[in-house]
């Protein structure tokens, strides 16, 4: 019997819904459940029959890259997507994940889950290979324009993931900035800087981008338009990297007589990089575990993304989340009685997972 049931989008993604299901197939097992959400019809023709672990909810309405997410979410509740967010929130699933709009997906976690008391923004949580381990950059594009508050909120809810789903005991955390002096960077950065500093996290103070994955933090807090930027940067660094090793190794019978010796580290390290090891982002600060996978995500990122979101259901990760944030008081009650828990905000129109 289950222990986690996980919503899936079928229909999200650039490879919807062949790979997508897929990696529902992959995934599902070992006390995990998928409810593939979807046009019943496609679904059961992509599964081939009853699967194990594999219900089909049915949902004909899809909700495109190309729509206006917190329009298209309100226009169709029977979309795959909508319907993923609203099985846990009906609690039938413990959590979310789709690999389509992610305008879209936090539109629809925020209306159907709510966000946790005490939140002012969610935050995307990227877990990003660093040198000892994986460091969590957040956010990664939900919110451009954040006020000092909301930075410190995103340092709490980062901590608890580094410490609830990657396991670090106390999550060292960094403010990115253009300097390590804390006079450095925004008006907004200045003061989230002090803020941290008496927060009782361990706050190592400000980094730059060269410090991300230097493996000295395990937690680095940005605005959604730094953060966004950072993490395509390095898609992009990571890219031109493993063009240039392969190139390299090709280029002469020496180099391909030491690439086949490096072959077996060579294949570690990409294993390690790779981003479909996590599949996805979560979204902190909903009442409800989300997950957004790139939207260029094949089988094995999606299985991975599935996995991800039940390692969090596992780890209590939204009661532990909730309860972090309550303990501490940082809430800016002035936002918090001016903002409904139900309000789908402005979606900015930088999206990560969907390049």
């Amino acid at each position: 019997m289950a222990d986690v049931t996980i919503a899936l989008d079928a229909m999200g993604g650039d490879r919807a819904p062949d790979e997508i299901v897929a990696g529902a197939l992959a995934a599902a097992g070992d006390g995990l459940e998928v409810l593939l959400c979807g046009p019943q019809d496609v679904l059961r023709q992509a599964l081939g029959g009853d699967r194990p672990g594999i219900r089909v909810m049915d949902a004909p309405e899809q909700i495109s890259s190309s729509d206006d997410p917190a329009a298209a979410v309100r226009a169709r509740p029977g979309s795959s997507l909508v319907t993923a967010c609203r099985l846990v929130r009906e609690g039938q699933a413990q959590g979310a994940v789709s690999a389509g709009s992610t305008g879209a997906m936090m539109a629809a976690s925020l209306l159907q889950m709510g966000r946790i008391r005490g939140i002012a923004r969610p935050g995307i949580a990227v877990a990003l290979p660093a040198r000892d381990g994986p460091c969590v950059l957040i956010d990664c594009g939900a919110n451009p324009e954040p006020r000092p508050e909301h930075l410190l909120q995103f340092a709490v809810m980062g901590s608890e993931f580094a410490r609830l789903v990657l396991g670090v005991e106390r999550p060292r955390v960094g403010l990115l900035s253009i300097g390590e002096e804390s006079s450095k960077g925004t008006p907004v950065t200045v003061a989230a800087h002090g803020l941290l500093e008496a927060s009782g996290l361990v706050f190592a103070g400000n980094c730059e981008g060269r410090d991300v994955l230097s493996g000295e933090l395990d937690v680095v807090v940005a605005d959604g338009f730094a953060g966004n930027v950072l993490l395509k940067g390095l898609e992009g660094a990571g890219k031109m990297f493993s063009r240039e090793l392969r190139r390299a190794a090709g280029s002469g019978l020496r180099a391909k007589l030491g690439g086949l010796l490096l072959y077996p580290a060579l294949r570690e390290m990409r294993d390690r990089i790779d981003p479909d090891t996590y599949g996805g982002a979560y979204l902190l600060g909903v009442r409800g575990l989300s997950v957004i996978a790139h939207g260029n995500s094949g089988r094995m990122a999606i299985a991975n993304a599935i996995r991800y979101a039940a390692k969090g259901v596992r780890g209590g990760v939204v009661e532990r989340m909730s309860e972090a944030i309550a303990e501490r008081g940082q809430v800016d009650t002035h936002l918090q009685s001016a903002a409904p828990t139900r309000t789908v905000p402005h979606v900015p129109a930088t999206e990560i997972g969907d390049t």
